[in-house]
C-alpha cells in the first residue's frame, strides 16, 4: 500500500473512531472527542486527496490492493478489491487524480464542519446518534469518489443519502418545517438513485461486468448509451440541485444544522458533478455533441434561476441554498462544454473549460463553507435566519461579520475573491472555441457567456443584500440587538475556511496545475496551464496574475481615501442632524429591508419569478369606509416547485386516495392481488423472451 492508500484507510479508519467516541464517550468529552477525530479523519483525507492529485503508482497483490488505471493511460494513485467485503461482487475501491480532486475538497471541509461542530452543538445536538452519524456521512463523501465498481458505488451512494438524511431530521422535534424538508430530500434523493441505479446497472448488462474499468472498454450501441447517460445524468443532476430537479435543495439545506449545511453545500452537491464527468466523459468516452448541449443548458438554466430566487429571498440560508443551484450550474456548464469542445475537435477549450469547471467546484466548496458558517454563527447568536429581522450585526457579530464580508465577496465572483478567477476561465474557454465549434457552438458559446455574466451581475446584488441587510445599519429586532458573538471553535472553523478563500483567490496557481492532472484522467497528454504567480493558458492567448489585480486594487483603495482624507482636512467640520424628512429621528423602521432591496430586481423579473401578493384591509364596526387595518403579504414561490411539483403531487394523492377503496381488510382478497401481480409479470418476461 502506498502513501495514497495508507493516507485514506487512516481517514476511514478516523472516521469509524470518531462514530465509535460518539457511542461510548462520556457526555462531557463526547463533543469534542468527536469533534477533533472528525477534524483529523478530514484533515488525513484531504492528505489523500493532494497525494492522489500529486499522482502515485498502485501496488499490491489482488486480495487487497490491485492495478488498474483509468481512462486515458493514467493508473491510479491507489486501487483496492476487497472481495469478501460484499457478496457476490466484492469492494472495489481506486483514487485516481479526478476522484483525488472531490476526496481532497470533501476532507477540508469536513475539518471546518467538525471544529465548528464542537461549539454550534453544544446546545441541543450533542446526542449520541447525531454525533456518531456525521462521521459516518463524512466516510460516505470519502467513499464516493473512490469507487471502482458499479455495486460498490450504489451501495457508498445510498450510505451517503441515508446518513445525511438523518443528519437533515436532526431538529425535527423543534420544527415542523424540518419534517416536510426530510420528506422532501428523501423522495427526491432516493428518485434520483432509483435513476443512476438503472442507468449503471443497464451500463454493467451491456459491458458483461461491473468494475468500472471493464465499463471503460465496453463498446455499447448509441442508443443503449444514451439511455444509461440521460438516466445517470439524471440522478446525478438531482444531487447536485439542478433544476427543475433542485426543489429539495432550498428547502433541506435551511433546515439542517448549519455545519452539516456547509458539508451538503460544500461537498455532497459537487459528487453530482464527479458522477456525470465519471460516467460521461470517462466511462462512456464522450458521446454525441446534443448529450453535453443538454448538459450545458441544464446548468445555464439553473445558474439563472439559482441567483434569481437568491435575490430575491430573505432567508439567509434558504438564500445560500439557492446560491449552491447557481454555482453548480455554473460547473455543469464547463462540463457540458467540455464534452461538447471534445466532441467537436477541439481538445484545448476542452481541457480548459473542464479545469475551470474544477476549480470553481473547489472555490465553490471554500466559500459556501465560509457563508454557511457564518450564517450559522447569526443563527446561534440571533435565532433567527430572516435577513429582514436583522441588521447592526457588525458591531455586535464583528468576527462574523468580517468573515461573511469575505465569503460575500468570494461569492459575487469579483475581483479579488476566488470565483472570479474560475469563472475567467471558464469565460476563457468559451470564448477561444468559437473559431472551430461550428453552428452549434456559435449560437450556444455565447449565449453560455451571456448567462455566467448575467448571473455573476445578479450573485454582486444577492450578496450586496445579504451583507448590507444583514450586518449593517441599525437593528430591526430585539434577537438582533442582543446578538453575542459565538464560541471559538466557531471561529476557529470560520477562519481556516475564510483563509483558504484568499489563499485560492490570491495564489491560484498552487492548485491549478493539480487539476490539470484530474483533467488529464480525461483528456490526456493536455496541459491546462502554467505560471507561478502568473495564470497563462496553454494553447491559447490569455493570462492573469490575481495577486497583482489584490495589490493594484489595494493601492487604488488606499490612495483614493487618502485623497479623500487630505481633502476634507484643508475643511472645516461641523455637525449636523441627518436629513429626516422632517419626520424626526431617523429608526430602524426607516432602512431598506431585504425584501424592499429586492423589489425593483424582482419587478425587472416579473414573469419569470411571478410574485404573489396579498392584501387584507379589515374595516372597522362603525363603518365600512373606515379602515382599522392594512394587511400586505408578499412571497416568491418557487415557479418550477408550484407549476410542476404541485399538480404532480396533487395527482398522486388522488390515485392514493382512490386506492383506499382496495384496502378492505379481506386476506383473500390481498392473496388475489399478489396472485393477479405475479402471474402479470411472469406473463410479462414470457412475453419478452
Amino acid at each position: 500500500m502506498n502513501l495514497v492508500g495508507t493516507l485514506y484507510v487512516t481517514a476511514l479508519a478516523g472516521c469509524a473512531v470518531a462514530a465509535l467516541a460518539a457511542l461510548t464517550a462520556p457526555a462531557r468529552a463526547r463533543l469534542p472527542l468527536t469533534g477533533w477525530c472528525t477534524a483529523v479523519a478530514g484533515a488525513v483525507g484531504a492528505a489523500a486527496g493532494v497525494a492522489a492529485l500529486s499522482g502515485g503508482v498502485s501496488a499490491g497483490v489482488s486480495a487487497g490492493v490491485s492495478p488498474g488505471g483509468p481512462a486515458g493511460g493514467s493508473g491510479p494513485s491507489w486501487s483496492a478489491w476487497l472481495p469478501d467485503l460484499l457478496p457476490l461482487a466484492g469492494v472495489r475501491l481506486a483514487i485516481d487524480p479526478l476522484g483525488g480532486v472531490f476526496v481532497a475538497v470533501t476532507g477540508l471541509v469536513t475539518v471546518c464542519a467538525a471544529i465548528y461542530g464542537i461549539g454550534y452543538c453544544a446546545h441541543g445536538l450533542d446526542g449520541r446518534l447525531f454525533q456518531a452519524v456525521l462521521p459516518l456521512f463524512v466516510a460516505a463523501l470519502l467513499l464516493v469518489p473512490a469507487a471502482a465498481s458499479v455495486s460498490t458505488f450504489l451501495l457508498t451512494w445510498e450510505l451517503m443519502a441515508v446518513t445525511s438524511l438523518l443528519l437533515v431530521l436532526a431538529e425535527h422535534r423543534r420544527r415542523a418545517e424540518v419534517g416536510r424538508a426530510g420528506l422532501w430530500y428523501a423522495v427526491m434523493t432516493h428518485l434520483g438513485l432509483v435513476a443512476i441505479l438503472a442507468g449503471l446497472v443497464a451500463f454493467a448488462a451491456g459491458a458483461a461486468g461491473e468494475s468500472f474499468a471493464e465499463l471503460r472498454a465496453a463498446e455499447l450501441p448509441p442508443g443503449a448509451a444514451t439511455v444509461v447517460f440521460l438516466a445517470t445524468a439524471a440522478g446525478f443532476a438531482s444531487k447536485a440541485g439542478i433544476v427543475p430537479l433542485h426543489v429539495w435543495l432550498p428547502r433541506a439545506h435551511p433546515e439542517a444544522p448549519s455545519h452539516v449545511s456547509a458539508l451538503m453545500s460544500a461537498a455532497m452537491v459537487n459528487l453530482g458533478a464527479y458522477g456525470i464527468i465519471r460516467v460521461g466523459l470517462d466511462l462512456l468516452g464522450g458521446g454525441p455533441a446534443w448529450w453535453w448541449l443538454l448538459v450545458l443548458a441544464a446548468g445555464a438554466l439553473s445558474a439563472l434561476y439559482g441567483i434569481l430566487q437568491a435575490a430575491v429571498t430573505s432567508d439567509l440560508k434558504r438564500l445560500l441554498g439557492y446560491s449552491t443551484t447557481e454555482n453548480l450550474g455554473l460547473v455543469l456548464v464547463g462540463v457540458g462544454a467540455a464534452g461538447f469542445f471534445a466532441v467537436s475537435d477541439l481538445p484545448v477549450p476542452a481541457a480548459l473549460a473542464l479545469a475551470a469547471a474544477l476549480l470553481h467546484v473547489v472555490n465553490h466548496a471554500a466559500f459556501k463553507t465560509v457563508l454557511f458558517l457564518s450564517a450559522g454563527s447569526v443563527l446561534h447568536a440571533t435565532g433567527t435566519r430572516d435577513l429582514d429581522a436583522l441588521g447592526g450585526l457588525r458591531t455586535r457579530l464583528p468576527y462574523t461579520t468580517a468573515v461573511f464580508a469575505v465569503g460575500a465577496l468570494c461569492a459575487s465572483a469579483l475581483p479579488p475573491g476566488n470565483a472570479f478567477v474560475s469563472e475567467w476561465l471558464l469565460l476563457q474557454s468559451l470564448i477561444h472555441a468559437l473559431p472551430g465549434a461550428g453552428v452549434a457552438g456559435a449560437v450556444t458559446m455565447p449565449l453560455a457567456v451571456g448567462v455566467i455574466a448575467l448571473s455573476a451581475g445578479l450573485a454582486v446584488a444577492t450578496f450586496v443584500k445579504a451583507f448590507g441587510v444583514g450586518f449593517l445599519a441599525r437593528p430591526r429586532s430585539a434577537e438582533a440587538e442582543a446578538a453575542r458573538e459565538s464560541p471559538p471553535p466557531m471561529l476557529a472553523a470560520m477562519t481556516f475556511a475564510a483563509v483558504g478563500c484568499v489563499v485560492l483567490a490570491l495564489a491560484p496557481t498552487l492548485v491549478v496545475p493539480a487539476l490539470g492532472r484530474a483533467v488529464g484522467v480525461v483528456f490526456p497528454g493536455r496541459d491546462v496551464v502554467s505560471g507561478e504567480l502568473t495564470l497563462r493558458l496553454a494553447g491559447v492567448s490569455g493570462m492573469i496574475s490575481p495577486l497583482l489585480i489584490a495589490a493594484a486594487l489595494v493601492i487604488a483603495v488606499v490612495a483614493v481615501l487618502g485623497l479623500v482624507r487630505l481633502t476634507a482636512a484643508r475643511r472645516a467640520r461641523r455637525a449636523a442632524r441627518l436629513w429626516d424628512c422632517g419626520a424626526g429621528p431617523m429608526s430602524a423602521r426607516m432602512e431598506y429591508t431585504a425584501t424592499s432591496f429586492a423589489e425593483p430586481l424582482q419587478r425587472v423579473f416579473d414573469d419569470v419569478l411571478a410574485p404573489e401578493s396579498d392584501v387584507d384591509v379589515t374595516p372597522m364596526k362603525e363603518s365600512a369606509y373606515l379602515v382599522e387595518r392594512v394587511r400586505f403579504q408578499a412571497r416568491v414561490p418557487d415557479r418550477i416547485e408550484h407549476r410542476l411539483y404541485d399538480p404532480l403531487i396533487a395527482a398522486a394523492a388522488a390515485v392514493g386516495n382512490r386506492a383506499r377503496a382496495l384496502a378492505t381488510g379481506s386476506v383473500h382478497r390481498y392473496l388475489g392481488y399478489g396472485f393477479w401481480a405475479l402471474t402479470g409479470a411472469l406473463l410479462v418476461l414470457v412475453a419478452l423472451w
